[in-house]
């Protein structure tokens, strides 16, 4: 399903992302890695692990729901690489 390039990658991100918190005044990054493919068996996308509905709503989001997004991507990352 997913790089094991990227699978580092979007950890990595995630724990940055979590130790900053929401007294970040930097936007919180897109987990976006520019492979837009959805996985028909997960309906999740294979590069950055959100559902549609993630990405669909993402460029409204606020910091709030953005960081929501991220933990989900974290705990389904933890899903896979056990």
């Amino acid at each position: 399903m997913l790089a094991q390039n990227a699978m580092k990658f979007l950890a990595v991100s995630a724990l940055d992302i979590r130790a900053r918190g929401q007294n970040d005044p930097n936007p919180v990054p897109s987990p976006c890695l520019s492979v837009c493919q959805m996985d028909e068996d997960t309906a999740l996308c294979q590069g950055c692990l959100r559902t549609l509905d993630e990405i669909r709503v993402w460029g409204n989001a606020d910091s709030q729901q953005r960081l929501t997004i991220w933990a989900n991507i974290e705990a389904r990352l933890a899903q896979y690489s056990q």
